[in-house]
């Protein structure tokens, strides 16, 4: 299905639903590369949504490598199965429920990507604090400006080191009766760090 070692899975080869959302393929690559993702680590993907990035990071990390994707969404928890099988991998775990109660249990983790929260992030990023491993990154994909302002605050406070904030807006061709038009996607912030 993907026999490219490079991340950018296209959007339509997702399984997907209107209500589930997806992390888009470019904001999804920027993501993977901030995560520094190499075989054998485990990742927890947080609010997985469609679990696009779960894929995309099972393929980095190889068979020795998991993925624990959670979400408190049953919708979500059964499109990331569905595309966890689609792409042949084996190597994803799907947890439903909230992830401020479910991360508590799992095993430290190399990277951890926040996506999707309901208005948790703040909190689930001070929890993740504690399963990372030293040296481990955290990669969050942001749309709300209170949001991005909460995360900083608990990223400094927190001490961790390499903050970086990168905000990108897409925008993608279509075509018209008269040529191609672009068309622009909601921007999107996504902050990197380093846990010391």
């Amino acid at each position: 299905m993907w026999n490219y070692k490079t991340p950018g899975i296209p959007d339509e080869y997702f399984e997907r639903t209107e209500n589930v959302p997806i992390t888009k393929e470019e904001v999804r690559t920027i993501q993977i590369s901030k995560a520094r993702l190499k075989p054998g680590q485990t990742i927890y993907d947080i609010g997985c949504g469609s679990g696009s990035i779960s894929v995309e990071a099972g393929f980095q990390i190889e068979s020795t490598g998991k993925v624990l994707a959670i979400d408190h969404d049953e919708n979500a928890i059964e499109l990331t199965k569905k595309n966890m099988k689609k792409f042949g991998l084996s190597n994803i775990s799907v947890i439903f429920g909230d992830a401020k109660e479910k991360i508590k249990d799992l095993e430290e983790a190399d990277v951890i990507f926040i996506g999707g929260t309901g208005g948790d992030t703040r909190d689930i990023v001070e929890l993740s604090e504690n399963k990372l491993k030293s040296g481990g990154r955290i990669v969050i994909g942001i749309i709300l400006i209170e949001t991005l302002y909460s995360v900083l605050q608990i990223l400094d406070k927190l001490q961790f080191e390499s903050i970086d904030i990168t905000q990108v807006t897409i925008s993608k061709s279509r075509k018209t009766s008269t040529g191609t038009m672009m068309l622009a996607r909601n921007p999107v912030t996504i902050i990197s760090a380093t846990r010391v």
